[in-house]
């Protein structure tokens, strides 16, 4: 996959923008950064798709790219508006040609092993998988893995804030995409707050950031066992040896030696660590190099974050 579409699939989430009137493209696009998925698929389901796609490549952090292309006129009509990835709605080898010539991303409709291995013969490893709840949904993907295991979705139709995260589970699926983004309702009313809102909880619930335990940071072992001793006979929960020191339950953790952070620590879990640190990056937020630990195939398990706040360092943790 080119860099853009890896981007993508860092990001996870691609907004399907569906607007009668481009005077809305603007601040429909910033609400999308302010959300934290700074992409849009601006669909050619209505006349002002081009205009639209101007206005948003005004926006410098978002990626703007073209849906339900049908036609190869229209594919150079949206690059030239300023579009530089296209999609789809089914497999279509004259617009998937005029892209791979230009050099323009493509990420061609499939629902089919045929059209999956027709892209495939192009050189394409980033299909669209439409209309996915239709076709079998997150079944029909994860039959898909096996004979095509180089190849990855995006899966759209069918997909909303309820189920994506069983999609975005799959090692098949690069991102998803939806209307569920940008709802029509709140669209019609620009309310554009609420829609940076919708993405924030879409994001939520793909990252799943939540706070896993506190650490408090002991001089050396014993007083951090004598700490844990008194956390447990209050809270009523387990004391669990580790090596670096103790956890008292699951809620905190009491360390001993050299950690990052004065007063202690926050640890946030993520169940997509990937993507996590990529959302990090995007906001300027660096990891402590000295603190990130690997698991044995290389993937980052835990990170400390470089800055601190308030005395406390924060990590974040894979579960």
């Amino acid at each position: 996959m080119s860099e853009q579409l890896k981007t993508m699939s860092e990001i996870g989430l691609v907004p399907l923008v569906v607007l009668e009137d481009a005077a809305c493209a603007k601040p429909l696009g910033e609400a999308l950064v302010t959300g934290g998925i700074p992409v849009a698929e601006v669909t050619f389901r209505t006349d002002a798709c081009l205009d639209i796609i101007r206005a948003m490549k005004e926006i410098p952090t978002l990626i703007v790219g073209a849906g339900t292309v049908h036609t190869r006129e229209q594919a150079e009509a949206a690059v030239k508006a300023g579009a530089t990835f296209i999609v789809t709605p089914a497999y279509n080898p004259a617009v998937i040609e005029w892209c791979l010539a230009h050099k323009i991303d493509i990420i061609p409709g499939t629902v089919s092993p045929a059209e999956v291995e027709a892209a495939r013969a192009y050189g394409i490893r980033l299909c669209k998988f439409f209309p996915a709840a239709a076709y079998g949904g997150t079944a029909t993907l994860k039959a898909l893995a096996g004979p095509f295991a180089d190849v990855r979705f995006l899966p759209t139709g069918g997909v909303s804030l309820e189920n994506m995260c069983d999609y975005l589970a799959l090692s098949n699926v690069a991102a998803i995409g939806g209307s569920f983004m940008t709802p029509d309702k709140l669209v019609q009313a620009r309310d554009w707050d609420g829609i940076a809102a919708v993405c924030r909880d879409a994001v939520q619930r793909m990252l799943g950031f939540r706070v896993g335990h506190i650490g408090i940071h002991a001089e050396n072992r014993t007083e951090a066992e004598t700490i844990t001793d008194a956390l447990c006979h209050l809270m009523g929960t387990a004391k669990i040896t580790t090596g670096g020191g103790f956890f008292a339950g699951s809620f905190a953790e009491i360390c001993a030696g050299s950690v990052p952070g004065e007063l202690g620590h926050i640890c946030i879990d993520t169940h997509d660590m990937p993507r996590a640190l990529a959302y990090y990056a995007r906001r300027g937020i660096a990891l402590n190099p000295e603190h990130t630990f690997r698991d044995e195939k290389g993937d980052v398990r835990l990170a400390y974050l470089a800055e601190t706040a308030g005395g406390f360092s924060i990590h974040l943790r894979r579960v």
